[in-house]
């Protein structure tokens, strides 16, 4: 459990450092390219725990007030490596730097620049953001490509999800959802991204019949998980990935690679289920079927009062998968349509949650929530971990650019209001709709690790 915990933290602060490095970079570079000053560069927030400059050299804790770095930047890490940031002379921002209102505008700092200047500097940091994120699918289509799970037919429906409450059930072959057809299981999932939050209509072959399913909009107001369609294609198993030493499962015999077929005579295909069911057993034994080579093996494992055995598993799709590889040219149009999907699923979730379609609290996720997914990425190798790289790099270039205070976008509103007026807003004023603003970013930041810890819980 602590190497679990000790790893997820780790492929977080790695996320989390990347994101922070690049975007912190966009406004860095170009703050430097049109003639401002960058006092610091930090990754992470709080004190500062040790850092490089030019004057100091490599210095641990915080730099006396007195030193003044003139044209050198500051290259910190802080104590709280949740993000990062720059601070450029003359900038009203997050940091609340009052002496910015009380001197006199230097030729160096941002406020003395003109709009277009100031613009780019602002902006920097969210295209730096969809660069990173175009980069790693432009990579990972040339260098893996996309692997296409060439079937339709259902393998698993979860209980109290949404394709249970469709009427979808094991074995049925999805022919078309909402008129459009679907050729592969890649198309399944798209389409419950298309349709999410609407009604929609299946049409499946069962038992060699045509048959006509509803699933009505109101159902993702009413299962548990409405993030989660619970369906899993046929041939899907669960695979070992690891066996801990010192837990029961370690004299088991099983190893790495075997496939999980049944726990006491029930047949497994989602790992969610396999965990609750090795939960409810705590401190029992269990009956574990698993295959290796082809030849199925059976042993007895004593669930830890701790719920625990000491596999780490994961799902595994065993049936026909299309690789569909890209060349250097080929690649690009494809990476934009990549972007392009991910980014409309992006702002049509952000609009259903405004309109309600999609419950608030079970949408968004905090730092936790991208902890375990990071962790979780991690486990499925190098690939996917990219790809949630990329995702998350996307999406953390949209959510700056939303039009509020302490965000890029914030900034950049003000810009556009000194555009259309010809005058800029008063620096008190821009000070106040910070500070607003962060206590607003602040609640809402606790809110979401709040509601992460109590999701995880549950």
């Amino acid at each position: 459990m602590k190497v679990e915990i000790l790893s997820t933290i780790f492929y977080f602060l790695i996320i989390i450092g990347i994101l922070a490095l690049v975007h912190e970079f966009g406004h860095f570079i170009t703050a430097r390219l049109t003639g401002m000053r960058a006092e610091v560069f930090a990754i992470g927030f709080g004190p500062r725990l040790f850092g490089y400059n030019k004057i100091n050299k490599f210095t641990f804790g915080k730099l006396k007030d007195e030193i003044e770095l003139g044209q050198n930047t500051d290259y910190r890490i802080c104590a709280f490596p949740i993000g990062g940031f720059v601070k450029i002379s003359g900038m009203i921002d997050e940091s609340m730097d009052k002496s910015t209102v009380s001197s006199v505008p230097q030729p160096w700092e941002y406020r003395s620049k003109p709009i277009w200047k100031r613009t780019i500097v602002i902006t920097a940091g969210v295209l730096m953001n969809f660069l990173l994120g175009f980069l790693i699918f432009y990579a990972i289509n040339i260098l893996k490509g996309k692997d296409i799970i060439d079937t339709t037919t259902i393998g698993y429906v979860e209980k109290n999800s949404l394709s249970e409450a469709a009427g979808l059930k094991e074995k049925d072959r999805i022919i078309s959802i909402n008129k459009e057809t679907i050729s592969n299981w890649q198309d399944i999932n798209q389409a419950f991204i298309n349709y999410y939050g609407e009604d929609i209509n299946f049409r499946i072959n069962r038992n060699g019949k045509d048959t006509l399913l509803f699933l009505p909009s109101q159902s993702f107001a009413t299962v548990s998980d409405p993030m989660n369609f619970g369906l899993k294609p046929d041939s899907t198993l669960i695979v070992i990935r690891d066996v801990l030493s010192g837990k029961p499962a370690e004299a088991s015999g099983i190893k790495p690679l075997d496939l999980l077929i049944k726990v006491n005579g029930e047949t497994i295909k989602n790992q969610n289920y396999l965990s609750e069911l090795i939960r409810s057993n705590a401190g029992k034994v269990c009956i574990f079927e698993y295959e290796r080579d082809g030849i199925r093996h059976t042993t007895d494992i004593k669930v830890g009062e701790d719920s625990l055995i000491g596999i780490v598993y994961g799902e595994t799709y065993l049936g026909n998968i299309k690789n569909i590889k890209y060349g250097i040219l080929s690649a690009v149009p494809e990476t934009i349509g990549d972007m392009y999907r991910f980014i409309a699923l992006t702002l049509e979730s952000l609009y259903k949650i405004i309109k309600g379609d999609i419950p608030f609290r079970k949408a968004v996720g905090g730092p936790v929530k991208i902890a375990q997914f990071s962790a979780k990425s991690a486990e499925g190798g190098f690939f996917p971990f990219m790809q949630f790289l990329a995702w998350l790099s996307i999406t953390l270039a949209i959510f700056n650019i939303l039009p509020f205070p302490a965000l890029d976008g914030g900034h950049f509103i003000v810009l556009m209001y000194e555009a259309v007026f010809r005058k800029p807003i008063p620096n008190k004023v821009q000070i106040t709709i910070q500070y607003i603003g962060m206590i607003f970013l602040l609640a809402f930041m606790l809110f979401v690790i709040y509601n992460d810890i109590i999701t995880s819980i549950k």
